[in-house]
């Protein structure tokens, strides 16, 4: 059974990023269409699969990263505006069947993906 999962880690304090917010897309027709938006838990995840079994089909998805209000809250001084704000991260998904896991390392001023396992 296939699933979608998530981990975020704070690397201008090297932990994980707990408390941000993030919202998942589906884009279809060119046009995203919100599945959810959610917390990430102190361990810097969503408590569960963003999307499993039946709900994880082949097509084109879009995670947002709330990255700037996560620093603002963490009482980091960021400029305004912020060098980044928000970080989407557009992706695919060719096998519903498969395990993708969407990793992003942030801090203010960078940040990076890559598919994980």
């Amino acid at each position: 059974m296939g699933k979608l999962t998530t981990h975020v880690l704070d690397t201008m304090h090297g932990s994980p990023a707990a408390g941000m917010a993030a919202r998942l897309y589906r884009i279809e027709n060119g046009e995203p269409r919100l599945l959810q938006s959610l917390m990430l838990n102190a361990d810097g995840r969503a408590d569960g699969p963003l999307l499993e079994g039946a709900a994880l089909q082949a097509g084109r998805y879009r995670l947002v990263f709330e990255v700037a209000a996560y620093f603002r809250h963490r009482h980091v001084t960021l400029p305004e505006p912020a060098f980044l704000d928000e970080v989407p991260l557009d992706f695919g998904i060719a096998d519903p069947d498969a395990h993708y896991h969407v990793p992003l390392l942030a801090s203010p001023w960078s940040y990076s993906t890559y598919r994980g396992s």
